[in-house]
C-alpha cells in the first residue's frame, strides 16, 4: 500500500477542504430535508385517506406538482423566483436546497404513506373504534405505528435520493460536496495556483473522489433499504 507521505502535495488540502466544508453541508442538507419531508409527508399522506374531496384534491395537487416538476426547476423557482414575489422569500443556496428537497421528498412520502395506511386491514380501524378511539387517536396509536414500519424502506431509499440530489444545489452556488470539488479543480487549474505547477488539472482524480464518496454513502443505504423491505414489508 502506498504510504500517505507519497501522495501528491495537492491531495491533502483538496481532501481537507472537501470533507471539512463540502461533505458536512451535503449531509446536513440531506438530514434536515429528510426530517422535514417525513413530518410533512406522513401528515399529508394520512390526511389523504380521509374521504373529504376538497382536502384530498388539495393534497393530490401538492403531490402531483412537486413530484412532477424536475427538481432543478423547483430549485430555481425557490431561489430565483420567490424573491421576485417578496424579498422576505430570499434564501441562501443551502436553505433553498432544503426547501426544494423537502417539497420533493414530502410528495414522495405522502404517496407512500397513503399506500401504507390503506394497506392496514380494515379490522384494525374497526377494533380501534370499538375501543373508543376517535379518528386522530386511532391513527396516532394504532394505524400509523403499523404503517410507519412499512414506510421504513421507502424512507431509507428517499434518503439516498435526497443525498444524491443535493448536488443540484451547485447550480445556484451552494457549497456542497460537488461544488467543493469543482472549486478545487478550478483552483488547481488556475494560471498561478499557490504551491503547485501552473495549469495543473486534476479533474479526473477529484471528481473520481466525489464519485467514491457518494458511492460509500449511498451503497450501504440501498442495501439497508433492501434488507428492511425483505424483513418488514
Amino acid at each position: 500500500m502506498m504510504p500517505l507521505l507519497l501522495l501528491p502535495d495537492w491531495v491533502e488540502p483538496v481532501a481537507e477542504y472537501m470533507f471539512r466544508v463540502g461533505l458536512p453541508a451535503t449531509l446536513r442538507t440531506a438530514g434536515i430535508s429528510l426530517v422535514t419531508s417525513t413530518l410533512i409527508g406522513v401528515t399529508l399522506g394520512t390526511l389523504l385517506t380521509i374521504r373529504f374531496l376538497p382536502t384530498r384534491a388539495l393534497i393530490r395537487l401538492y403531490i402531483e406538482v412537486w413530484r412532477g416538476l424536475p427538481i432543478i426547476v423547483t430549485l430555481f423557482l425557490i431561489y430565483f423566483g420567490a424573491p421576485a414575489i417578496n424579498q422576505l422569500l430570499e434564501f441562501s443556496p443551502l436553505t433553498a436546497g432544503i426547501i426544494t428537497l423537502t417539497l420533493w421528498g414530502s410528495a414522495q412520502i405522502a404517496e407512500a404513506t397513503r399506500g401504507a395506511v390503506q394497506s392496514i386491514p380494515r379490522e384494525q380501524h374497526e377494533a380501534a373504534s370499538a375501543l373508543g378511539f376517535g379518528w386522530l387517536d386511532r391513527h396516532v396509536y394504532v394505524i400509523l405505528p403499523q404503517a410507519l414500519r412499512r414506510l421504513l424502506p421507502p424512507l431509507v431509499s428517499l434518503l439516498v435520493g435526497i443525498i444524491l440530489n443535493t448536488t443540484l444545489i451547485q447550480a445556484i452556488g451552494g457549497t456542497e460536496l460537488l461544488e467543493s470539488a469543482e472549486q478545487s479543480v478550478q483552483r488547481l487549474s488556475s494560471p498561478v495556483p499557490p504551491d503547485f505547477e501552473p495549469g495543473e488539472i486534476r479533474a479526473f482524480e477529484i471528481y473520481g473522489g466525489v464519485m467514491v464518496a457518494f458511492f460509500l454513502i449511498a451503497f450501504p443505504l440501498t442495501r439497508l433499504a433492501a434488507y428492511l423491505e425483505r424483513r418488514l414489508v
